[in-house]
């Protein structure tokens, strides 16, 4: 247990520091005198490296050893935390955000692997749902711990208290599993396919993260990003699979569970992300609610998932592992209906009920998922096939990001037309309306500016529940998809 909860932190601290900046952006902007969107680009950074990383992890791992390259990971991320934290200026952060998400990449898969290569076959289970549950759970906290630390402290810390849960997570790995390396072998790197995967992905990562902002491909900078991203990663692909050595194993996707679990996770992933991303924005623009309390509003999603997940890991070997996977989609489907039928009027156990339901769904989802995606492989596979499963949920997630984020402000702006369409100026309950307004000094242009705020609110409140209602439509797909996965599902060999 003290393994699992040293590769659990680990897993935690990296997949949390994805979302942890994100609310103290803009706290961070002004304190070293750049604007926000120059700001988000500490994000992006962050999220570009460690995307590129993750793939690489097999072949890593099979140079240097799986425990070897799981320790150095996490100390130099530590270190860079430190040195984030330390950053006096936007192209210093982004410079060491771009180095922390580089040693990242390779944490969270070989978390998975070392799990997996070092506990009997009857432990693996209880043992890979906490770690999924730390995967899920971490960005749902992630917003809440940021805002805090920066409200009631110093940006700089929310790096800095990575730097004790590094250094006991690599502690307790090393001091456990230093007689348990993995064998290594000198392999020629790939180094077109290293550039063609760095260019490709970066330049897919910050269209994604700016697209909204540069309203797509009508920017010339995003078609441009958009046209590299789309020739490298095609030459990618063809490379790959001709090459001896590749440095990405695109031929993992010859194994029927590892495409259809990777495919499900991504389905998952995405539709998951997406609202966790929306629900805050909308939240903070029409309840009017700060950035903490929208925090509050996504964190009820853990709770279930924290008590769930082990058991879960106990009984899956029991169940069916798709009808599990069912079972959860079904509750995220049920879930995501359910949340597009939010209003103005809703309070805050109104918009947290739906999404403590929804954390029965993340145990029942992302535990079995990844069991699916590993089954059947040899333990020689498994550090690049957790790779590549993590590198299509970052993917996802960014994607979700930008999607929804790009559907909510255009169907708000939908409505809003709409709306307003059927407003007559001197229809009966315009004017009984602008009469109830009158009462609070409201006449005139600040009347109509009045009512075009209750306009604005309702076309947003439409908008995410347009949103939710695309999500619930993925996680029912992904319901039938899983079942294109085929018995059994036993994953690695005997363990350790």
């Amino acid at each position: 247990m003290l393994l699992t909860a040293a590769v659990a932190l680990a897993t935690f601290m990296e997949v949390l520091d994805i979302s942890i900046v994100n609310v103290s952006v803009y706290t961070i902007s002004g304190n070293l005198g750049v604007s926000r969107t120059e700001g988000t680009i500490a994000i992006s950074a962050y999220s570009m490296a460690s995307a590129v990383m993750q793939p690489l992890t097999g072949w890593i791992a099979k140079r240097f050893g799986e425990v070897r390259t799981f320790c150095l990971s996490i100390l130099l991320f530590a270190v860079f935390s430190i040195m984030c934290g330390l950053s006096v200026s936007m192209p210093m952060l982004i410079v060491f955000r771009l180095l922390q998400g580089a040693v990242s990449g390779p944490m969270v898969p070989l978390s998975q692997t070392l799990l997996l290569n070092n506990y009997p076959v009857a432990r693996r289970s209880i043992a890979m749902a906490l770690w999924a549950m730390t995967v899920v759970v971490a960005p749902v906290f992630g917003p809440i711990l940021g805002g805090w630390i920066t409200d009631n402290y110093s940006w700089s810390w929310i790096f800095f208290i990575n730097v004790p849960v590094g250094l006991f997570a690599v502690a307790v790995t090393y001091f456990l599993l230093r007689d348990r390396e993995s064998k290594t072998s000198h392999i020629p790197i790939d180094g077109l396919g290293l550039f063609l995967l760095a260019v490709g992905i970066g330049c897919l990562q910050f269209m994604l993260d700016n697209g909204n902002d540069y309203d797509w491909f009508s920017s010339n900078m995003i078609l441009s990003l958009g046209i590299i991203a789309a020739v490298c990663l095609t030459f990618l692909i063809a490379w790959e699979l001709m090459h001896d050595n590749p440095i990405i194993n695109l031929k993992l996707f010859k194994q029927r569970n590892f495409t259809v679990g990777v495919t499900c996770l991504s389905l998952g992933m995405f539709a998951f992300f997406g609202g966790t991303v929306v629900l805050p924005t909308w939240v903070q623009e029409v309840m009017n609610y700060t950035a903490t309390w929208a925090g509050f509003a996504v964190a009820p999603v853990g709770l279930l998932a924290i008590f769930l997940s082990p058991l879960v890991g106990i009984f899956q070997n029991k169940v069916d592992l798709r009808i599990l996977n069912s079972v959860g989609f079904g509750i995220f489907c049920a879930c995501s209906f359910w949340m597009a039928g939010f209003d103005t009027d809703a309070s805050y156990w109104h918009l947290a009920l739906p999404r403590l339901v929804m954390g029965a769904g993340i145990a029942l989802f992302f535990v079995p998922v990844n069991q699916i995606i590993l089954s059947g492989l040899p333990d020689s596979e498994v550090a690049s096939a957790s790779g590549m499963a993590n590198f299509f949920r970052t993917i996802a997630s960014s994607v979700a990001t930008a999607v929804s984020t790009t559907m909510y402000t255009q169907r708000s702006t939908y409505h809003h037309s709409i709306l307003t369409a059927n407003i007559d100026a001197g229809s009966r309950t315009t004017m009984e309306y602008l009469d109830k307004l009158k009462p609070f000094g409201l006449q005139g242009q600040t009347a109509a500016a009045a009512m075009n705020q209750v306009v604005n609110m309702q076309a947003a409140t439409l908008a995410v529940n347009d949103v939710f209602w695309v999500f619930g439509l993925i996680f029912g797909v992904a319901m039938i998809v899983i079942w294109f996965a085929k018995p059994p599902f036993d994953s690695g060999g005997p363990g350790g």
